[in-house]
């Protein structure tokens, strides 16, 4: 089996960075692979924390090869993936993407490398999602969902080239149907379409928001875990898109995740209302009225 590169993209979080290469060294594929890591330069003020971790980048970690691109200047988080990604995919037809604030199970790489394999052919399928934090028990190991988490990713060249970024183009064509924008945003529980309005708005720079919407637009589906491969460790009020609090918390699998073909390549329906029942729990009106007063006795008066 081919194994695919691993594409991992840092910042200004030295800790958090170290701990996400240690737990990814630790995976029994991991000194077989490849690992290209992507730097971003520092904003005005920030050269020491870029600095810090481009030391801990730097030193002799445990692959077949560690690949390093330190840009210079800061391009943020969703150019540096973009052109990350897309780079990497000109010379692999396929690839294995984190951010610096992920921790990854020891058989993340087997279930990556694993389902990039029995799925490389299957045109229905553009993207492999390692991550769940709804704790539905009654998901199953792996299953078929029109939708793309970005903790822990991965697709082949052959599904990227339908990543558009222009978010204006992937609103308008979504806006053509309101069944399309309901379907997107899971049955109005989660506002994926404004989120996508807001990128076109210049309020968020999200690369993720258009990804999901160009599968999504072109009926491709993701094979998604049911028990996650990924935590997510950001959510410290240390980084620039994630806030406090714990709504995306996931206990790591610690045991292996057998991929087969899924047969016939259609969304699993129970899946998704098992989705639109954790979106509609945690994205309610008062579900986040709730949270929002609970973060402030904290002392949390972040957005």
């Amino acid at each position: 089996m081919e194994l695919a590169p691993i594409i991992l993209f840092v910042y200004n979080r030295p800790e958090h960075t170290r701990t996400c290469l240690e737990y990814l060294e630790r995976n029994e594929l991991a000194a077989e692979s490849e690992l290209y890591i992507f730097s971003d330069g520092a904003k005005p003020g920030g050269e020491e924390a870029v600095a810090a971790v481009r030391r801990v980048i730097a030193e002799p970690w445990k692959f077949r090869r560690v690949t390093i691109v330190e840009h210079p200047e800061n391009r943020g988080l969703a150019a540096n993936v973009i052109a990350g990604v897309t780079s990497v995919l000109e010379r692999y037809d396929r690839v294995v993407v984190l951010e610096d604030d992920l921790v990854v199970a020891p058989y993340f790489l087997r279930f990556m490398n694993d389902a990039l394999e029995v799925y490389k052919d299957e045109p229905g399928v553009g993207h492999i999602q390692a991550c769940d934090f709804t704790k539905d028990s009654s998901l199953p190991d792996i299953f078929l969902i029109k939708f793309t988490g970005s903790w822990g990713w991965g697709t082949w060249s052959r599904a990227w080239r339908y990543f558009n970024p222009d978010g204006k183009a992937l609103l308008s064509e979504l806006k053509r149907d309101k069944r399309l924008s309901r379907t997107f945003d899971f049955n109005g529980k989660y506002p994926f379409t404004r989120m996508l309005r807001r990128q076109v708005e210049g309020k968020n720079n999200s690369w993720a928001i258009r990804w999901n919407a160009s599968l999504f637009l072109q009926n491709i589906l993701s094979l998604n875990v049911g028990r996650s491969l990924v935590r997510n460790i950001g959510f410290d009020g240390s980084g620039t898109n994630c806030g406090g609090g714990n709504l995306y918390g996931s206990e790591l699998c610690m045991a292996p995740i057998s991929v087969y073909k899924i047969t016939p390549t259609v969304e699993n329906a129970e899946a998704r209302s098992a989705w639109e029942r954790y979106y509609g729990r945690t994205h309610s009106f008062w579900a986040r009225v709730v949270r929002r007063v609970k973060r402030t006795l904290k002392g949390d008066f972040g957005a």
